[in-house]
């Protein structure tokens, strides 16, 4: 059900202690699909920008995703997305940006539990 993935990303953002505080919205669609909209702040001031739209009624199964993680001055460290923009990439549409708009890999998707295990190394904190 998609209230146990919300009630999964909460209690992970809450048990990280590099999470300094954030600002979620969940919104449930059906029993099984839902959006999870909202912004993670870090220890150092970062920030990432969380943008999912879930269906939860076989595992998880991500229609459309972002994380966007950026340091306080709004300049971006990464972002993965699904974006359909680099047909040439193997894994299309799946890549990360990382660094820059323009240095772009090939990537798998990432799920929020990966997303913050690499935040917390850029850190320091892992």
């Amino acid at each position: 059900m998609i209230d146990d993935y919300f009630r999964s990303v909460q209690a992970l953002l809450s048990a990280l202690p590099v999470v300094r505080n954030f600002n979620m919205s969940f919104d449930r669609r059906s029993d099984y699909v839902g959006f999870v909209r909202g912004v993670v702040y870090f220890a150092d001031d970062s920030a990432l920008h969380i943008r999912e739209f879930i269906n939860t009624q076989e595992g998880i199964q991500r229609f459309t995703y972002a994380y966007h993680y950026q340091r306080s001055s709004a300049t971006l460290i990464f972002r993965y997305d699904d974006a359909p923009h680099y047909p040439e990439l193997t894994g299309f549409p799946h890549h990360k940006h990382d660094g820059s708009e323009t240095n772009v890999v090939a990537t798998s998707p990432p799920d929020l539990a990966a997303v913050f295990d690499e935040i917390e190394r850029l850190i320091g904190l892992s």
